[in-house]
């Protein structure tokens, strides 16, 4: 395990990697004022738009995979819901708002410890332009979707989930995990 930081943030004491008693992992522990650290998974949010069979991605403008497509999404921020996060990051990535945001796939990578909650949402129409977070914006029919320039595995399993159960089971939520030997 790598050591996150070598001394306690609240007193400055040693961190040591340990057992603590009525816990089943190993925690980040102050050696001088007992603080447990806690380290968790991150979350990430986003929010895939469809307007009238077409889906909204986002060109990224920012490393990682600079300059590739993404479903407009990003860490989820302190003192917001998981969907106003989604909504937050849409409208960073797009300046584009949607409606009727549901829930359409939790995807974990266990070796990065992130999790991603994408859901669906209708545009509220073709209103969209380039945010700070990208170099362009663009709707995409599923033919058209330039799956040799998607960002990250999220991004290709949400649209093709999409895509695939739209018309039979367009309510279903998709839990899946990265697998890097599995084909999507």
């Amino acid at each position: 395990m790598i050591q996150p930081f070598k001394y306690c943030p609240y007193c400055s004491g040693s961190i040591e990697y340990k057992h603590i008693p009525d816990d089943t992992q190993l925690r980040h522990v102050c050696t001088q004022c007992k603080s447990i650290h806690y380290l968790n998974p991150k979350i990430v949010t986003g929010v895939l738009p469809i307007y009238k069979e077409k889906v909204l991605l986002a060109r990224r403008a920012i490393d990682p995979c600079k300059g590739l497509w993404n479903v407009p999404a990003g860490y989820m921020e302190n003192g917001e819901t998981i969907e106003d996060g989604a909504q937050r990051e849409l409208w960073e990535e797009a300046f584009a708002k949607v409606e009727n945001i549901r829930p359409h796939l939790i995807y974990s990578i266990e070796q990065i410890n992130q999790v991603y909650v994408l859901f669906l949402g209708d545009l509220l129409g073709p209103e969209f332009s380039i945010g700070i977070e990208s170099l362009e914006v663009k709707l995409f029919s599923e033919a058209e979707i330039p799956w040799s320039e998607i960002a990250f595995t999220s991004t290709a399993v949400c649209i093709k989930r999409y895509f695939k159960h739209r018309s039979t089971a367009p309510t279903k939520v998709f839990v899946e995990k990265y697998q890097s030997d599995k084909k999507l």
